[in-house]
């Protein structure tokens, strides 16, 4: 996943795929309104979710590719199981986030000057100091192109614009009024970290949300069933027509879309496809289900001890699920409950945000 790191060291790396479509249009899954029924049923036994939060249930699933879109990463298939908790119902919110920084007077990565220091630990050696007028605060922002490019260049369509952060979203003279009900962007993995502790929540573990991202179904592709991608344009905020130069718009957004602006899935939970992608509390290894697979079933997993990511071998990531308004199947289908991506946790973006879970005790 592209991060300012090798962007400033003019490496930009965005994980993509190159996938097929799977046929089979047909739902394998209890319904949602059975699944909504026995989930309430659950849910009241504990008691009232936490405002804005929804109950997921325990349970044991087969994590991974569901089809054959799957990244190598995303394989093998491995049981896990988890325990019940809660999860916001949608991803954290300009509005939310603004009441967290009135209260705190925190400040995000993006709105500091970089550390050229403390980053040039996670580069290749030798890799050139850029110029000081680079390492001002900053964040990446999306630029249409003006027509087809190399989907491999990432560069293409990434830019490092002084002065992007979660106020102004796509760099100065931008702003979020008017959007505050749109997820908030450009904020690392360590900015949701300190809005999560300070909410007292957490970030989920990968595994939390897959299986809450599925929304009760059973084994689905996408959180709405396995109905494709390309006849789902009224379930979820993704890139329409020819990436990255032209968005037809069919699902009525370009950009982000406010929060609930598309059906929840069956647990409750909206935008768990699309819209921004979403921090997880796990590192990420690009061996980490091999790694898993040899454990057998595993209860609660938390991830890999060490991250790995062999294109970016000197930067540790997490990862980052759900995909984002700019996913489409020609380029990355992050929609998919499975598709997996990573990220520095020191990188903002104009497509990424997260949501939060909170254990019950």
């Amino acid at each position: 996943m592209l991060n300012r790191i090798f962007y400033l060291s003019l490496i930009v790396l965005l994980g993509a795929c190159s996938e097929k479509k799977d046929q089979d249009n047909q739902q394998k899954a209890t319904s949602t309104d059975q699944v909504k029924k026995q989930t309430t049923t659950e849910s009241k036994a504990h008691g009232e979710a936490p405002d804005g939060m929804a109950y997921i249930p325990a349970g044991t699933f087969s994590m991974g590719g569901k089809s054959d879109q799957a990244d190598e990463d995303e394989l093998p298939r491995h049981e896990v199981s988890v325990s019940a908790f809660y999860i916001d119902k949608t991803e954290v919110t300009n509005r939310q986030f603004a009441q967290f920084v009135k209260e705190t007077g925190y400040e995000t990565i993006a709105e500091k000057a970089i550390d050229w220091e403390a980053m040039a630990k996670q580069l290749p050696p030798d890799t050139p100091k850029p110029p000081d007028s680079v390492l001002q605060p900053g964040s990446l922002v999306f630029k249409a192109t003006s027509g087809p490019v190399n989907l491999r260049d990432y560069s293409q369509w990434w830019a490092w614009t002084i002065g992007a952060d979660w106020k102004h979203p796509e760099g100065p003279g931008s702003s979020i009024e008017g959007k505050e009900d749109h997820p908030v962007v450009h904020v690392s993995w360590d900015d949701a970290v300190e809005y999560a502790r300070w909410a007292g929540k957490r970030l989920p573990t990968e595994a939390e949300w897959e299986w809450a991202s599925m929304g009760g179904l059973d084994d689905p592709k996408y959180p709405w069933g396995n109905l494709e991608a390309e006849q789902s344009f009224d379930k979820a905020n993704f890139w329409q027509g020819f990436f990255p130069y032209k968005n037809t718009e069919e699902d009525g957004f370009y950009s982000t879309a406010p929060v609930k602006s598309f059906p929840a899935n069956g647990y409750g939970l909206f935008d768990m496809a699309g819209n921004v992608w979403e921090w997880c509390q796990d590192k990420y290894h690009v061996s980490a289900y091999e790694q898993a697979k040899q454990q057998g079933l595993v209860n609660n997993p938390a991830g890999p001890r060490e991250s790995f990511d062999p294109m970016e071998p000197y930067t540790p990531k997490h990862v980052i699920r759900g995909g984002s308004f700019l996913c489409n199947d020609s380029y990355c289908s992050g929609y998919r409950v499975a598709r997996r991506m990573r990220s520095s946790k020191d990188s903002g973006f104009n497509h990424t945000g997260f949501r939060c879970v909170k254990d019950i005790n």
